[in-house]
């Protein structure tokens, strides 16, 4: 196995407070790897001491066979970043956003220039190379924030919930080029709030609750242990009643959840054919998903 980022009973306190609790994690080349969690759940937290940007308190750190926090610096020049908040600096152009970026690298301008083309078109930019951050559209910046990222060339790219905030249309083209990064053997350290997309771009993913990694696999596999087969969602002002006079009578679990109740079943039919006739109640057959054994996990309670 070929790891580029290790971590080995992580541990960070703040005061009483344990924001990071024994982390182990290795991730592989090539891999996108996801963190979910629920909010004040280690997340960013994790992100920081991965990156070296703050010390462990216990526990050992591998950053691309670097030592970190201890060599941070030197793992950090084959490091993207994707930041949860575009910071372009909106005084540049397009253009001279990467430029400036990549002069932190100690790129020379030679280099950075040989490789602003690619950039802008693998961010579906070169249209606006010359134009102003503020005239940017929210997908442009994001876009121009992904692809900043790669002005180093780096080996493994942080992206910090990518797409908060975009469109259907600029949330699936990041997807694409996000495969298309993983296609070219660049390793992927994602987080995010949607579970769909965890779903599809992660190879594998870790959920985190207070500090601890409860589960850890492939989003196949999570959905395989810790789900029933099918979900079927039930809606209307009588669910309550009927959850509580006939929902254990078809599902081996159900949970109600405002004026919807979620049946989880391994055979949806029976549950089907019963609401079929029963007028006053709507519903939605589906299969589980990543979302489910999230909240299974995680529970539906918010989080603050």
């Amino acid at each position: 196995m070929n790891a580029v980022l290790s971590a080995r009973n992580l541990r960070k306190c703040y005061g009483d407070q344990v924001v990071v609790d024994g982390l182990n994690l290795s991730i592989q080349r090539g891999e996108c790897f996801g963190l979910l969690g629920p909010n004040g759940a280690g997340k960013t937290t994790t992100l920081r001491l991965l990156l070296g940007l703050i010390e462990p308190d216990a526990g050992e750190l591998s950053l691309l066979n670097h030592a970190v926090p201890q060599h941070a610096r030197d793992a950090r020049l084959r490091v993207g970043v994707v930041p949860q908040m575009d910071n372009l600096d909106p005084d540049f152009t397009v253009t001279e956003n990467l430029l400036v970026y990549g002069r932190y690298f100690g790129m020379s301008d030679a280099a950075i220039e040989a490789r602003i083309p690619m950039l802008l078109d693998f961010a579906n930019l070169t249209n606006k190379r010359d134009v102003k951050i503020p005239t940017l559209s929210g997908g442009m910046k994001r876009r121009l924030t992904l692809a900043r990222a790669l002005v180093n060339d780096p080996d493994i790219i942080f992206l910090d919930e990518p797409t908060t905030g975009l469109d259907p249309q600029a949330r699936h083209l990041i997807w694409q080029r996000l495969r298309e990064l993983t296609a070219q053997g660049k390793t992927l350290l994602l987080t995010t709030h949607f579970m769909d997309e965890a779903e599809r771009l992660c190879h594998r993913l870790a959920i985190l609750d207070e500090g601890r990694m409860i589960a850890q696999d492939t989003p196949q596999v999570l959905i395989q242990q810790h789900i029933e087969p099918q979900v079927v969602e039930i809606f209307g002002e009588q669910v309550a009643e009927w959850a509580q006079e006939h929902a254990a009578r078809f599902s081996r679990r159900f949970e109600v959840s405002g004026e919807t109740v979620f049946c989880y079943v391994d055979d949806a039919q029976p549950l089907v054919t019963h609401l079929n006739g029963y007028g006053a109640l709507r519903y939605l057959h589906r299969p589980a998903n990543l979302e489910d054994v999230f909240l299974k996990l995680t529970g539906r309670e918010m989080r603050e």
